[in-house]
């Protein structure tokens, strides 16, 4: 009697690992690559943005104010 209590208690502990084991498991989301050539909607895109110091064509850059001088 115990040699088949054992025998089934094994068979039974052996069948609920196998089942366990073909259990699906999560996976992590797989990262989508980064769309290339595209601008992003809504946003400015990176590197094109003006030159500084650069004045534009066809503009003279206005003077400069003339310096307050107070005497007193």
């Amino acid at each position: 009697m115990l040699k088949s209590l054992i025998v089934t208690a094994s068979s039974l502990a052996m069948m609920s690992f196998a089942v366990a084991a073909d259990l699906p498991q999560p996976q992590p989301v797989p990262v989508a690559p980064a769309p290339v050539g595209k601008a992003p909607i809504g946003k400015s895109p990176v590197g094109k943005a003006p030159v500084v110091g650069k004045a534009p064509f066809g503009k003279a850059p206005a003077p400069a104010p003339a310096p307050i001088i107070t005497k007193g």
